[in-house]
C-alpha cells in the first residue's frame, strides 16, 4: 500500500516504514508525530483511489527522525570572460527526515 501526499508544498510517494527528506518544518521536533491530510492518491494493492482533489478521511502519520538535515552545497558561479566579472555564490538546502509510521485510507 502506497500514498501520494503533499508536505510543504511537493508531492511524495509514501509507504510504511520509509524515510523521506522534506522541506524543513520550523515547529518540528525530535520525535515529534505529524499527521498530512493531503492525500491525493492511495493504492492499496491495486484498487486505486484518487482524491478530487484530496481523499476523503486519508491521512499519514510521519514520525520527525532528524529535524534539521543540511543537504549538498550548490555552488552558482557567474563569469564574462574578459570582462573582470565573476561571483561565487553557495546555497545549502535545509530538510527534515521524517519516517512514515502508518498510512490511514
Amino acid at each position: 500500500m502506497y500514498a501520494i501526499v503533499e508536505i510543504n508544498g511537493q508531492q511524495f510517494k509514501v509507504e510504511e516504514g520509509k524515510k523521506l527528506y522534506v522541506n524543513h518544518m520550523q515547529d518540528a521536533e525530535e520525535g515529534a508525530t505529524v499527521e498530512f491530510d493531503k492525500v491525493l492518491l492511495i493504492d492499496n494493492e491495486g484498487a486505486v483511489t484518487v482524491g478530487a482533489p484530496t481523499v476523503e478521511g486519508a491521512k499519514v502519520v510521519v514520525e520527525v527522525v532528524n529535524p534539521l538535515v543540511k543537504g549538498e552545497k550548490v555552488i552558482v558561479f557567474k563569469m564574462k570572460r574578459r570582462k573582470d566579472y565573476r561571483k561565487k555564490r553557495g546555497h545549502r538546502q535545509q530538510f527534515t527526515e521524517v519516517k512514515v509510521k502508518s498510512v490511514i485510507a
